[in-house]
């Protein structure tokens, strides 16, 4: 009896360690865990950005950035083109038109050289005309006008192909991805998450990242379209009326 006591109280305390060993190691994961967690809760989105971006592999997202890089710099290069460009037309025509009253065409001119934008070019190119005749001046003025316009919308299309190219380059990284999950899934002559979770993250990450870039280059690019449109309409206006002093001023 005192052997199966003895016994029993020895198995007791052996069962009661291992529980206690068992509690601890599972305490310790759990707090691991729940630190690990922390942590990545604690990071900041551009942390988080830039981890998922190393997730997402080199090659592809190497080209997504690139085509984020130049796109940025050619909508910063056309912004600040047109912020320069952009003038008061109606204050422009006032000064011509005094210009002209008091000093002529050639003051006029001077007042044109002495003021930066499209529109300053295109009644140079008219006064500079003028001549010739109403006629003349008027040619002239549309056709700088069309001159302008063209260096206006310069480098717009690059822009736009890069649009359309960040989220096709995200969609090849996705369907590499799947290619590799595939492979990964013959090699292993299974289907476990295990198995297919690598490939199909990275195939995903390219995708998202590429609808970012998109995004971000879209918003530039209308906001540069209309910039565009808004001192086209400045110019024609403007053009109509120094056909208009130039006629009152010939007469």
């Amino acid at each position: 009896m005192k052997r199966l006591f003895t016994i029993l109280a020895i198995s007791g305390f052996l069962f009661l360690g291992s529980v206690q060993k068992t509690y601890a190691v599972t305490l310790v994961q759990d707090t691991e865990q729940v630190a690990a967690d922390t942590v990545d809760e604690n990071k900041t989105f551009h942390q988080q950005l830039k981890q998922r971006f190393i997730e997402g592999g080199p090659f592809f997202m190497g080209i997504v950035l690139i085509a984020l890089i130049l796109g940025l710099a050619i909508a910063i290069e056309r912004i600040i083109y047109l912020n320069m460009a952009s003038t008061n037309t109606d204050k422009l025509v006032a000064k011509v038109e005094d210009a002209l009253n008091s000093g002529g065409v050639e003051a006029a001119k001077e007042v044109c050289r002495n003021t930066r934008g499209p529109v300053a070019s295109i009644f140079y190119q008219g006064l500079d005309r003028m001549d010739e005749g109403i006629e003349q001046a008027e040619k002239a003025v549309v056709s700088y006008g069309g001159v302008q316009m063209g260096l206006l919308e310069k480098n717009i299309s690059w822009l736009s192909l890069f649009i359309a190219l960040a989220p096709m380059l995200g969609f090849m990284g996705t369907v590499i991805g799947m290619i590799d999950a595939f492979d990964s899934i013959e090699s292993a002559g299974d289907i476990s998450p295990d198995v297919v979770a690598g490939g199909i993250k990275v195939a995903l990450l390219t995708t998202v990242f590429g609808l970012i870039v998109a995004i971000i280059l879209q918003i530039f690019y209308n906001y540069i379209i209309s910039k565009v449109d808004s001192i086209v309409n400045g110019m024609e206006d403007a053009s109509i009326s120094l056909v208009d002093l130039l006629i009152r001023y010939k007469k």
